[in-house]
C-alpha cells in the first residue's frame, strides 16, 4: 500500500468513526462510546493529516513538521488551559468563541489558498475561486456571528435584539452584494483578485454581527446550534479549497447535524427555523409583564419545603440556568437519592433550551451521576405534572412561564414551556424576583399554588437535604 493510499484509508476510518460519534451521542447511554469514537477519529485524522502534508511537502520534511508540530503544541496547551479553566457555565460561550475560531480559519485559508494558487498558475480556475468566495463568505459570517453570541452569553453584550430599521431589508441587500462580489472575483483579472475577495469578508464579517445581533438573548441556545451549523459549513468549504476530502467529509457531518438540531430546537420553541438564520427573532414583539401587577408572591422556609418532600408521593425537578450557576446538581443529585430512598417517586423535567447550550441540564446531571432513566424530556413529562404533588423549579424562568401560553403580546408568546403549574405545589428557587434571560416576568411567582424559596439554590437544597 502506498504512502497516499494509506492516508486516504485513514481519512474513510476517521470519517466512520464520526459519524458513529454523532449515533452515540444522540442517547444518553451511548454518549460516552460516541466521544471516545470521535477522540479516536480526530486522533487518526491528525495523524493522517500530517502523514499527507508530509508526502505533499516541497519544503522538506524538516520544516514541514515544525510547520505543522508547533502550531499543534501551541494549539493544545490552550486547549487544556481551557478545558482546566472554564466552569460549565461558562461552556456556552466558550464554545461559541471557538465557532469563531473555524470561521476566522476559513477565511484565512481562503485567502491562502486564492494567493497559492494566483501565484501557482498565473490565474485561477473559476470552480475554485467560486469555493474560495463562498468559504470567505460563510467564515466571516461565522466569526463575528460567534462573538457577537460569545458577548451576548457571557453578559458583555445587551441581550436584547438590535433592531435597525429595516432590517430584513438590509441583511438581504448585503448577502446579495456578497453574491455580486463573488461574481466580481471569478470575473476580476489576474492580480486584482484581492479587492472583491476583501469585499466579501467585509460584507460576510456585517452580515454575521448584524444577523446575530437581532437575535435575543433568551434564544442563544438555537442560536448556538445554528452556529455550530455554519462552523462546519466553513471547515467544509475550506476542505474544497484545500481539497481535503476529510475535512469536507467532516464539516459535512458538523454543519447537517448543526443544522438538524437547530431545526428540532426552533420546533420545540414555536419559532420559524428561517427567522432564526434571518435575525426574525422578536420582531414586533414588546417585554410583556414586566410592569404588570399579578399579585404578590409568598416565601417559604427549607425547612418547610422539606416537610412538603417528606409528605409527597410524587416529586418532580425541572432545572434552568440558574442551577448551573450555582453549581447545585450534587446537592440536587443528592436530594434526589434520600427522597427515593424514602419511596417517593423523583424524575426530572427537561425544557429543550433550558440553560444556555442544547443538553445543558442533561450534561450537568449525567456529571452528578442522576439516573438517565429519570430524566425526561418537556413531551414526556408535560402530562403529567397534574398528578404531581411537588415542584421544584430550580433555577429555571423563561421554560417554566405561563405567559408563553396565556399572554399572545409576550416575546415568549406560543412557546412550549414545562407546565409545572398544574402541580399540587411548585416551590420556585431563585435569588430574587428578576425577570428572566429573555427579559419576561413570569406570572408562575404569584400563582396560589407557588412558593419562593431565595437564596443560592446550592444553599438552599443543602439547608432541604439536612432538613429532611
Amino acid at each position: 500500500m502506498t504512502a497516499e493510499s494509506l492516508v486516504q484509508t485513514t481519512f474513510i476510518i476517521a470519517a466512520l468513526l464520526f459519524i458513529l460519534a454523532l449515533a452515540g451521542l444522540s442517547r444518553h447511554e451511548s454518549a460516552r462510546m460516541g466521544n471516545l469514537a470521535g477522540m479516536v477519529g480526530m486522533t487518526l485524522a491528525g495523524v493522517a493529516t500530517v502523514g499527507y502534508a508530509l508526502t505533499h511537502s516541497q519544503r522538506g520534511i524538516p520544516l514541514t513538521l515544525v510547520l505543522l508540530v508547533v502550531p499543534l503544541l501551541i494549539g493544545s496547551a490552550i486547549g487544556l488551559w481551557l478545558a482546566l479553566r472554564v466552569q460549565m457555565t461558562g461552556m456556552p460561550q466558550l464554545i461559541a468563541m471557538l465557532h469563531s475560531f473555524v470561521g476566522l480559519a476559513a477565511v484565512l485559508v481562503g485567502f491562502s489558498s486564492f494567493l497559492d494558487t494566483a501565484a501557482s498558475t498565473g490565474g485561477s480556475e473559476t470552480a475554485h475561486l467560486v469555493e474560495v468566495g463562498v468559504g470567505v463568505l460563510i467564515g466571516a459570517y461565522t466569526f463575528t456571528g460567534s462573538v457577537v453570541a460569545y458577548g451576548k452569553l457571557s453578559g458583555r453584550l445587551a441581550g436584547r435584539p438590535l433592531m435597525l430599521p429595516g432590517r430584513t431589508w438590509l441583511n438581504l441587500g448585503a448577502f446579495l452584494a456578497s453574491v455580486a462580489a463573488i461574481v466580481w472575483l471569478v470575473m476580476a483579472p489576474h492580480g486584482q483578485g484581492l479587492w472583491p475577495l476583501g469585499l466579501v469578508t467585509l460584507l460576510g464579517f456585517a452580515l454575521g454581527w448584524h444577523m446575530v445581533s437581532s437575535i435575543g438573548g433568551g434564544d442563544m441556545p438555537v442560536v448556538v446550534s445554528m452556529l455550530n451549523s455554519w462552523s462546519g459549513w466553513a471547515a467544509a468549504a475550506a476542505g474544497f479549497m484545500l481539497g481535503n476530502d476529510l475535512l469536507i467529509v467532516t464539516g459535512a457531518l458538523v454543519g447537517s447535524s448543526g443544522a438538524i438540531l437547530s431545526y428540532l430546537m426552533c420546533k420545540a420553541m414555536n419559532r420559524s427555523f428561517i427567522s432564526v438564520i434571518l435575525g426574525g427573532f422578536g420582531e414586533g414583539a414588546t417585554v410583556s409583564g414586566v410592569d404588570r401587577d399579578y399579585g404578590e408572591h409568598r416565601e417559604v422556609s427549607a425547612s418547610e419545603v422539606a416537610a412538603l418532600l417528606r409528605d409527597a408521593q410524587s416529586v418532580v425537578i425541572t432545572p434552568g440556568y440558574g442551577m448551573a450557576v450555582a453549581q447545585a446538581q450534587y446537592p440536587v443529585a443528592e436530594l434526589t437519592r434520600q427522597l427515593r430512598a424514602r419511596g417517593i417517586k423523583v424524575r426530572f423535567g427537561i425544557h429543550p433550551v433550558a440553560g444556555r447550550l442544547p443538553g445543558h441540564m442533561n450534561v450537568l446531571l449525567a456529571e452528578a451521576k442522576v439516573p438517565y432513566d429519570i430524566v425526561l424530556e418537556m413531551d414526556e413529562i408535560n402530562d403529567d405534572f397534574s398528578d404531581t404533588d411537588v415542584v421544584l423549579v430550580i433555577g429555571a424562568n423563561d421554560t417554566v412561564n405561563p405567559a408563553a401560553l396565556d399572554e399572545p403580546d409576550s416575546p415568549i408568546a406560543g412557546m412550549p414551556v414545562l407546565e409545572v403549574w398544574k402541580a399540587e405545589t411548585v416551590v420556585v428557587f431563585k435569588r430574587s424576583m428578576n425577570a428572566g434571560y429573555a427579559g419576561v416576568q413570569n406570572p408562575l411567582f404569584f400563582r396560589e399554588n407557588t412558593v419562593m424559596l431565595f437564596g443560592d439554590a446550592k444553599d438552599r437544597v443543602t439547608d432541604i437535604t439536612a432538613a429532611l
